[in-house]
């Protein structure tokens, strides 16, 4: 099999997720402890008796080290731990910077959330620096230059790549934008808000999920479950 020719997308995981799958047969002759995805450029996170790394689509190691944990390449670097803490590596599993975390997430628009010794929370650019000034509660990954961080109230705000709250409204609870609106619980419930920060509608559910061409998954105060529109309108399934 010409391993140019093998698209990332057609790679599965066996059931026992200890190696890969491709056209129904293994991708490559070997097994492994467990196995995650591959990403590109076509490195896939593994472990087996000798610790964790990373393997190429011939499922042989891309570089001598092993880690105590390895995950995906995002934007050309991954997340690794060993015996120093968290940090992110390059192909060659040469470290992007020489600061080490309690955590770290995958790179996404070119940031990446970090948890430091001290509990916070904040994203850093590639250098492993923090992109701003502010620590969070807990902070997600960025999507369309937008992420979600829990402040020390408990509540929850949509801030930017500087670290500045973008509508400065706060909720119990939100998700990231997708297709322009957001999942937010306030006092009375779940909705969907737009980019100003402000409810979309004025009814409220115990649960939704984001707009899927136009509507969304949702569960209504008295437990029904059914679908919402733009403008809020409820209509029960079944």
């Amino acid at each position: 099999m010409s391993r140019t020719k093998v698209k990332l997308e057609d790679i599965s995981i066996s059931r026992d997720g200890t190696y890969h799958i491709y056209r129904q047969g293994p991708l490559y002759d070997k097994k492994f402890k467990s196995v995650m995805s591959f990403h590109p450029p076509g490195f896939a996170a593994v472990e087996d008796s000798t610790g964790a790394f990373h393997i190429n689509l011939e499922g042989e190691p891309i570089y001598i080290k092993k880690y105590k944990k390895t995950f995906g390449f995002y934007e050309d670097h991954a997340a690794v731990c060993d015996e120093t803490g968290w940090f992110h590596i390059d192909k060659k599993s040469k470290a992007l910077y020489k600061m080490r975390y309690h955590w770290v997430g995958n790179f996404q628009e070119g940031r990446c959330v970090v948890q430091d010794k001290n509990g916070k929370y904040f994203h850093i650019e590639e250098n492993g620096r923090k992109a701003y000034r502010r620590s969070f509660r807990y902070a997600g990954d960025f999507r369309y230059g937008i992420a979600v961080a829990y402040l020390d109230d408990g509540t929850a705000c949509h801030i930017d790549k500087k670290g500045n709250e973008v509508h400065g409204h706060h909720y119990f609870e939100l998700g990231v934008f997708h297709k322009g609106y957001a999942v937010a619980k306030d006092g009375r419930g779940y909705c969907h808000i737009d980019r100003t920060g402000l409810p979309i509608y004025n009814e409220r559910y115990l649960w939704c999920e984001p707009f899927y061409n136009g509507f969304a998954f949702a569960k209504d105060l008295k437990g029904s479950h059914g679908r919402i529109d733009e403008n809020g309108n409820f209509k029960k399934i079944g």
